[in-house]
C-alpha cells in the first residue's frame, strides 16, 4: 500500500513538472516587478531577492503563497497586492520566465 501511495504521489510531481508557463507572455507580464527585481531578473537592492534562473515550480509556487496569503513578513503583504490581479494562468508564465532567463 504504501509503494502505491508513493507510486501515486511521483506520478502527480511529474506530472506539475510537465505543465510549464509561456515564458514569452510572462515577459509581457514581468514589466510590474521590474522596480525591485531587476530587468534581467536581478534585484536593484539587497532586499529582494533575484529571480532569474530559479526554478519554475518554486516561482510559482511562492508567488501563489503570497496570493493566497500564506507567506508573511518582509515584502509579503506588498507582493500579495502585486500579485492579488494575476491569474493562475499569469503566475505560471511569470514563473516560465524568470526560470528561463540566466543569472
Amino acid at each position: 500500500m504504501k509503494k502505491a501511495v508513493l507510486l501515486l504521489g511521483l506520478m502527480i510531481c511529474s506530472l506539475s513538472a510537465l505543465a510549464k508557463g509561456n515564458a514569452e507572455a510572462g515577459e509581457q507580464k514581468a514589466m510590474m516587478c521590474v522596480a525591485c527585481h531587476g530587468a534581467s531578473g536581478t534585484a536593484s537592492a539587497p532586499l529582494y531577492p533575484n529571480l532569474a534562473g530559479q526554478q519554475e515550480a518554486y516561482l510559482e509556487h511562492s508567488l501563489q503563497a503570497y496570493k493566497k496569503g500564506e507567506r508573511s513578513g518582509g515584502q509579503a503583504e506588498i507582493m500579495k497586492a502585486y500579485v492579488s490581479g494575476l491569474s493562475d494562468e499569469d503566475i505560471s508564465n511569470l514563473a516560465a520566465y524568470y526560470a528561463s532567463m540566466k543569472p
